[in-house]
């Protein structure tokens, strides 16, 4: 089955960076984009990039261009997210999934647990 693991959140200053990871099994990693969605507190979920399959096209909502960046190892079938400058609206549970543009009306169980990114000073 399809299994996504992600780690690297944390608490940072505003203006500080993070990288995430997420660790993909149970697919053809490299068969499917992939994409990073996040859950703030009291919200719902919001579309924060996305990566087609090698990696070549790359996407990302207005707020976070410039700041946050897509990659992903195929070697390695994993995903990553680094986040620079981060801001306190920034503060979101983080998760990945597969497909460029996943489904944003409720969180999908293979998605995992997320991993938790506090942005305050």
């Amino acid at each position: 089955e399809v299994q996504l693991v992600e780690s690297g959140g944390g608490l940072v200053q505003p203006g500080g960076s993070l990288r995430l990871s997420c660790a993909a099994s149970g697919f053809t990693f490299e068969n499917y984009a992939m994409s990073w969605v996040r859950q703030a507190p009291g919200k719902g979920l919001e579309w924060v990039s996305g990566i087609s399959w090698n990696g070549g096209s790359t996407n990302y909502a207005e707020s976070m261009k410039g700041r946050f960046t897509i990659s992903r190892d195929n070697a390695k079938n994993t995903l990553y997210l680094q986040m620079n400058s981060l801001k306190s609206e920034d503060t979101a549970v983080y998760y990945c999934s597969q497909g460029y543009l996943p489904p944003l009306n409720r969180k999908q169980d293979y998605w995992g647990q997320g991993t938790q990114d506090t942005v305050s000073s």
